[in-house]
This record gives C-alpha cells, structure tokens and sequence, in this order.
C-alpha cells in the first residue's frame, strides 16, 4: 500500500456499507472495496454487480466538501494548514449535519455514537475560521462540521443551548441575504408553508442569518440533485418532470404540494439561487423510509440582493432555477393554488420595514423599492391565477435550465449532470 493511501470504511451510522481507500494526499477516494450493505450506499451513486462506481462514490464525497467558490476560503485553509477542501473532509470522517454518513479507519473501534455532531460538541476554531477570524496560537481543532458545509456564503454551525445551529453572513457591500432569509420566513409562516425558521443576529458588526439544524439524528437530507441521478433523464423529458418521476419511483410522498408551494415562494420572492442542491427530501437513516420533501431553507438570494436600487422593479429579469430559466415560465408548473390564500401576505411590507429598520446595509431607498416591488409581485401573481385557465398546466423542454450550477460557479458536481 503507498504511504499515501490509507483504508477506511464507508459508514452509515454504525451499518458497514463499503471499504475503501482515500489519498491522503488529494483527498481523492482511490478504490473501492467490497460492498457490504448496497441498500445503504448513498443515493445516486450506482451499484452494479455488487461493485460501487468509484467515479459516482468520488462526486458524492467531493460534494461534501467546502465548495471552491466560498467566500474567504484560500485564506482561511492558509491558516488551517490544509492545502485542499477535501482534505478537510477527510479531518473531521466526513461527518455532516446533514445526513449520516461517515468513515471509519479501518480496524478502528469507533462508534457513530462517539464521534457524531448531533449528539456530541465539536470545535467552532474552523467556523471562526472561515468567517474570517485570525486563528489564535495554539492547536486547532480540525473536528467540526463546517468541514463539509456547502454553499458559497460565510457560515459556521455552533450550539446554542444544546441545539445545533447554522450562521450564515451575506454578501458585497449590501449584505442583504440574511434579512432576505427572515423575510421569507415570515412569507412562508403567513402562507403555511412547512420552512426553516430564520432569524437574525449580528457578529462584529454584521448581519448574520441563523437557523436550527431541521436533521436529527434519525433522519437525513437528501439533495434533488442526488434524487435526479437515480433515473436515466431521457431528452424529450422535461427536468421538472424528471424530478418527479424519480420522487415517484422511489415513493417519496406528497411532492407536488411541495413543489408548488416552493415555485410560487421562488416567484414571490424572486429567488435566482434556487439550485439543486438547496432542496430536497428527508427520509430516516435507519429504515431509509422516506418522509416526504425537506422544509424549504436557503432563499437568501432573492429580494434583488444583488441589484443596485435603481434596478429593483418587479418585472426585472433574473436568474431562474431549478427548473425554467424564468419565473414567469416555472410558476405555470403550479398544478394547483387552491392552498394559496394571497391576502394572508397583507402587510407583509411592515414586517420587511420592521426586519431593516436597525440595518447599517440597507437604506431607507432601498427597503422602500424593495417594499414596492414585493407588493407589484404579489399583484402579479394574483392576476396570474385569475386570468389562468382551471387546472391549466405548461411543461416542456424549450425554457427547462441546462444546468443546474449554484450561485457563482459554486460546485461543479452541482449541475445536473446529465445531457438536456
């Protein structure tokens, strides 16, 4: 064996699915061995004649990785010492707050009960870190979470008052995805949309978004991404359509309600950033039962964040994703809005108003535009409905997004991999 491979097992909780080495050089997995529990490998990645694919294992692992593109990161693996994301991973076993995957040194006695960040205190030094903190003297300590973070904004997983708990900042000089995330809370609470709860909080000056972990220790999120791979997309086949023929081949229950609540919140809010990597599923670790869609987080970058205030208007053209590349073409995906109550949104501006009203970032101009171009959206889409034929639904391949990328070339296994 080289001095630079060394052996572990791929572990789900304590169920021994796979052997396998990793260089410890790249942090690349270099073979796999033998395959122990298939219904265990992790979705997307194919399993024939009882041999995994190593290339699908290595996209998998990879993507659990920092993405390159994260703000401030060649500076904070300076101060890691570490040369490579993925070597990051391999510090702290792969461990996430997502799901429940891990590796284990091979003959190692170790127990999912010991080392996971559910049930167990982990080091803030890499999320300090990585939020742009100056390391202080003496050993960091590499075992965190925020090893196999995803997205491309600064954050950090901390516990607070025994709950685990995600900071995430914004971005330019604006910093407005944090309010963007408390606002869209306050949507989705008005609309009985099942979401993640954000709220605000300030570190060193500046606004942070923060949320509690929505995985347990019994269940797992799983990306629409990897839900995409486990079904060959024909290209007559809409992406949207796709989806949800996978969704339904692997039983995955009450998607479309899902679905609709989300692309008429993405239409609300604008949302440009809705990859396929920031939805998905929930099913338990242990039975693999599925539960249905995740509660939706991660709609920061919406609200034009990044548009100067003279381009805020509600007919702007931006960015669409996952499904059409407009929202004027994914909202006719929404099968049914029998559930949508549009006057539970009156108001909604105070609470934008009363969410800036402390804001060092956003100025008066700009909460204002904001307010204006929310409420001309919230018009449209009731003017939408009503002027929509009953039960009317449009789906085909001319407007479906090409890839899937997240914000800013985020992680390159987070297209859709697959020909269109």
């Amino acid at each position: 064996m080289g001095a630079s491979l060394k052996p572990y097992c791929l572990m789900h909780k304590n169920i021994l699915v796979a052997e396998l080495q990793l260089d410890t050089i790249t942090g690349g997995i270099v073979s796999v061995g033998k395959v122990y529990a298939e219904e265990h490998v992790p979705i997307g990645v194919s399993v024939r004649k009882h041999r995994l694919d190593r290339g699908e294992l290595n996209r998998w692992w990879r993507g659990r990785a920092i993405p390159a593109s994260r703000a401030g990161l060649q500076d904070a693996l300076q101060q890691l010492n570490v040369s490579d994301v993925q070597l990051l991973a391999e510090k702290c076993l792969g461990l996430s707050l997502s799901d429940q995957y891990w590796i284990c040194p091979k003959a190692s006695d170790l127990q999912w009960e010991q080392v996971n960040f559910f049930e167990n205190p982990f080091s803030e030094d890499v999320g300090n870190i990585l939020l742009g903190a100056v390391a202080e003297c003496g050993q960091i300590s590499l075992m965190s979470p925020d090893n196999t973070s995803d997205g491309w904004l600064q954050k950090k997983w901390i516990i607070s008052e025994g709950k685990r708990c995600l900071i995430k900042g914004g971005s330019g000089a604006i910093r407005q995805e944090p309010y963007n995330e408390v606002l869209a809370s306050c949507i989705m609470n008005r609309l009985e949309i099942p979401h993640v709860a954000y709220s605000l909080t300030q570190e060193g000056g500046y606004p942070y978004s923060i949320c509690e972990d929505f995985i347990t220790p019994d269940t797992e999120l799983i990306s629409a991404w990897h839900i995409m791979q486990t079904m060959k997309k024909e290209n007559h086949v809409s992406v949207y359509q796709h989806y949800k023929n996978c969704c339904s081949g692997l039983g995955i229950p009450d998607i479309q309600r899902a679905l609709d609540q989300m692309i008429v919140l993405d239409y609300l809010i604008v949302n440009e950033d809705r990859h396929m990597n920031n939805f998905g599923v929930i099913r338990r670790a242990d039975t693999l039962e599925y539960l249905g869609a995740a509660p939706i987080f991660d709609s920061g970058t919406s609200l034009w964040f990044d548009k100067p205030t003279t381009l805020i208007r509600a007919d702007a053209k931006v960015t669409c994703k996952p499904f059409k590349t407009t929202h004027e073409e994914q909202v006719k995906l929404v099968r049914d809005f029998s559930w949508l109550d549009l006057s539970a949104l009156n108001g909604i501006t105070d609470e934008w108003r009363e969410i800036m009203k402390d804001s060092l970032f956003v100025d008066e101009a700009r909460c204002e535009a904001i307010c204006t171009s929310l409420s001309q959206r919230i018009k449209m889409l009731e003017k939408l409905i009503l002027s929509r034929p009953q039960k009317m639904f449009c789906d085909n391949v001319q407007h479906d997004v090409k890839q899937n990328f997240a914000y800013s070339g985020e992680r390159e296994d987070g297209c859709l991999g697959m020909k269109l």
